[in-house]
């Protein structure tokens, strides 16, 4: 399975350390490197590549760097991690703005986009991702969002795509008498087995939901919050709107669920929900394809459906995380940084990359892929998870109060479901915390 440092799986929803680029690239006084102001594509170019990768998945993107290397003599391609931990690599591009020594490449999370936007350091490729070879429709409307962070400069392309489904353990269920989940289930139908599947005796719980205050917290909720027609913020990205009346009512039923119903098992830590969950201890889990590796390697029966719906929509949430680009005023280092994001993101190469790790594939062509249909028999659920990309409709905003927002909101939903003040009164007093930090 595929892993960036320090995070499970494909977890853009990690927030990491945030820092002030604008202040950093203030202090340093200037604009990129100089370079060379007229292509030409014969000439010699080094290029640097940060892949916040590990292990395998390191060592993949070396073999691939040095294969574009044979194809292309003159351009030669520096991978390496970037970082200790992926989480890191924000705080070292920001120190790399000041002092003029960042890479022409970096993996980057979603959640980052709208900051390094602002940096003034990123590539624009709107234009050259418009052409039709590149194919760009065929990256989910989120990946494609999460690129564009502002709706202006295309920063970059996308480099790992994820969703939400259902994961519902077998076992827990048989044990119950209980009908597996479909695909036509409502949240109300989700409630009544999770109750159904809750038996204190056992410690054995119908649901799980993370109460650390993380992303995890945060994003688990989105889907709640969009399927019952509300938004995270207004269309301005100046004012939190999760507050008003769709975001009380998604997280009344959530409340309900866990207080009342004692369903839901409330977890501290963001990992134990999924040990509990694969050793036949908790009914469904709402989760991604980074979690059937280890649901394998358990050996746990389960089955995957698209999440639970409201009046008929089903939409998810998805973190996708990019390969950003950097603008060294040099013409031939854009044009060859470019050209090699976009061959690692065209579909032979991402289904040697993506798709061989156990991800997602990046382009909705993939999913008829042998390589793909043969990841799928492996690890059941990765088919349903990527027909589930058609319901991930909506990105979570890019913008740099993200995380400030994250932190707010995920606080309130923590507190609720642990039996502490009232939706309205939580997400009202989240909401205007959420504007302060949008509005730095």
């Amino acid at each position: 399975m595929g892993r960036v440092i320090g995070t499970r799986g494909s977890v853009l929803r990690a927030t990491g350390v945030i820092v002030g680029l604008a202040v950093a690239l203030a202090a340093a006084g200037c604009n990129g490197s100089s370079g060379s102001s007229t292509l030409d594509t014969k000439a010699d170019v080094q290029l640097e590549m940060w892949s916040g990768q590990t292990d395998a998945a390191e060592k993949q993107l070396e073999t691939m760097a040095r294969e574009f290397e044979q194809k292309h003599p003159n351009v030669s391609i520096k991978v390496s991690p970037g970082a200790a931990e992926t989480d890191d690599l924000l705080q070292k591009l920001s120190a790399g703005f000041a002092g003029d020594a960042y890479p022409d490449i970096s993996y980057a999370f979603g959640s980052w986009a709208g900051q390094l936007e602002s940096s003034g350091r990123t590539l624009d490729i709107r234009d050259q991702v418009a052409e039709p070879d590149v194919k760009w429709d065929e990256f989910s409307a989120p990946a494609r969002a999460t690129a564009q962070p502002t709706g202006n400069k295309i920063i970059g392309f996308p480099a790992v795509v994820d969703n939400i489904a259902l994961i519902y353990n077998k076992t827990v269920f048989d044990k119950a008498g209980a009908s597996y989940p479909t695909d036509d289930w409502t949240w109300d139908d989700f409630r009544a087995a999770a109750k159904k599947l809750t038996d204190r005796a056992s410690q054995t719980y119908g649901y799980a939901y993370s109460v650390s205050g993380s992303e995890e917290t945060t994003w688990q909720f989105w889907p709640h919050l969009w399927q019952n027609g509300g938004s995270i913020v207004s269309k301005d990205n100046k004012k939190a709107e999760f507050g008003q009346q769709p975001g009380v009512d998604a997280l009344e039923f959530l409340r309900g669920m866990a207080v009342d119903d004692k369903s839901v098992y409330l977890d501290q830590t963001d990992t134990k929900f999924g040990q509990l969950f694969a050793a036949d201890r908790i009914g469904m889990i709402t989760s991604g394809p980074w979690q059937l590796y280890d649901l394998k390697t358990a050996g746990t029966k389960y089955g995957v459906v698209r999440l639970p719906g409201t009046d008929g929509d089903h939409q998810t949430v998805s973190g996708p995380d990019v390969w950003a680009l950097f603008d060294h005023k040099d013409a031939n280092r854009a044009y060859w940084a470019y050209q090699f994001a976009k061959w690692l993101t065209d579909a032979p190469q991402d289904e040697r990359r993506n798709v061989e790790m156990g991800n997602l594939p990046l382009r909705s062509s993939e999913k008829t892929s042998a390589a793909f249909q043969k990841q799928d028999k492996q690890y059941p659920g990765l088919m349903v998870m990527a027909d589930n990309m058609v319901n991930a409709k909506q990105a979570r905003p890019t913008v740099p109060g993200y995380t400030g927002l994250s932190e707010a909101i995920g606080k309130a939903i923590s507190e609720v479901l642990q039996g502490k003040g009232t939706p309205a009164q939580a997400l009202s007093d989240a909401a205007k915390d959420a504007d302060e930090a949008l509005n730095q």
